[in-house]
């Protein structure tokens, strides 16, 4: 087993711990094939009861999947290496959503992107006072993807198009308002409930645990985010967004215009459909279209260029402003793969 994870029995349950808290605990791929083959084996595993999964460290539970590699075999051309971490981390994903038994997250500090996959698809979602989760995507050309699509599609109102467009962070009560998680439990109390899941595998001690967090920002911006973010594409939003000139909306706009244009765009069209769609691997499948062209055909590699590679320099994105995606851009992204789609 890799160092960078640690995968366990103790007593009656499966436990996954993350340990790259240097790297904020980003995925790799062969962590991703370790939890995967560990959840395959206690998914008939009599002798398991529930799963936990948490990280070392304070910082983040998990801050995305690490991408450097994806990176380095883009620049150089080679687009399959990336194709296939998506496969593998989508598969895991679903598997994720779809486990017979309680897989229960504690989620501490930055959870992002691929932390959201490993997390926020399961049973019992645990967030505390350090809490902040994200799918920012957008803001590195790609989309919300590891099923994070799904997880919009079903946040109250037109959150999910705010959330996946802007990567606004949610603090706790935000997350458990916008539906990415269940309890709030304050950090000081985790290690003692982890214990006592081990021992006992009774998830209702979770329920007892809970407290009522703060009140949610999120939820009182509901009604003004539903209002400018029920448009059919970024281009609906951005107009109605002018229609009502503050100095909130100046910031809201400048914030949707400072990621990908062209991720902006098939972020809101993919929302849609998965709303209509209403399933993990249908939202997996769809996003996978997206991926898989990302790094030849999107603003992928410019967008980790701009952001991680050069810290902050200013990307030179495929399209100049939101108003010159048009709808054919949007259609070309996300249109069947054929025989390269994702089978899960």
């Amino acid at each position: 087993m890799s160092a960078d994870i640690d995968i366990r029995k103790s007593g009656v349950a499966g436990r996954i711990t993350l340990n790259r808290p240097e790297a904020l605990n980003a995925l790799t791929c062969d962590m991703c094939l370790e939890i995967e083959k560990a959840l395959n084996a206690w998914a008939v595993d009599d002798t398991i009861e529930l799963v936990i999964i948490d990280a070392a460290g304070d910082r983040a539970f998990c801050a995305g999947g690490d991408i450097a590699q994806m990176y380095k075999t883009g620049t150089a051309g080679d687009f399959e290496y990336g194709r296939k971490f998506w496969a593998d981390e989508y598969r895991l994903n679903a598997k994720v959503f779809e486990f017979p038994k309680p897989y229960v997250a504690f989620m501490q500090g930055f959870t992002m992107g691929g932390g959201v996959g490993v997390s926020c698809h399961g049973s019992h979602r645990i967030v505390g006072e350090t809490s902040k989760i994200a799918m920012p995507e957008c803001g590195i050309g790609l989309i919300p993807d590891v099923g994070g699509s799904l997880l919009l599609a079903r946040a109250p109102g037109r959150l999910g198009e705010y959330l996946g467009t802007t990567g606004a962070r949610m603090n706790a009560a935000d997350a458990i308002h916008a539906e990415f998680a269940d309890y709030f439990i304050p950090q000081s109390e985790w290690p003692a409930l982890i214990s006592e899941l081990e021992k006992t595998g009774d998830h209702t001690a979770i329920d007892r645990a809970a407290v009522a967090p703060a009140p949610s920002q999120l939820a009182q911006d509901q009604h003004e985010i539903d209002s400018h973010f029920g448009g059919e594409t970024i281009g609906d939003i951005v107009r109605s967004i002018k229609h009502t000139p503050s100095a909130k909306s100046e910031r809201l706009e400048t914030t949707l215009r400072r990621p990908s244009p062209l991720s902006v765009a098939c972020c809101i069209e993919l929302v849609h459909r998965v709303r209509a769609a209403d399933s993990i691997r249908r939202a997996l499948e769809m996003e996978y279209r997206f991926t898989y062209r990302s790094a030849e055909n999107g603003d992928f590699l410019e967008g980790i260029r701009a952001m991680i590679i050069d810290k902050g320099d200013t990307p030179n994105w495929r399209h100049s402003c939101i108003e010159d995606v048009t709808a054919v851009d949007v259609a070309k992204m996300l249109m069947p793969l054929g025989d390269k789609s994702l089978t899960l």
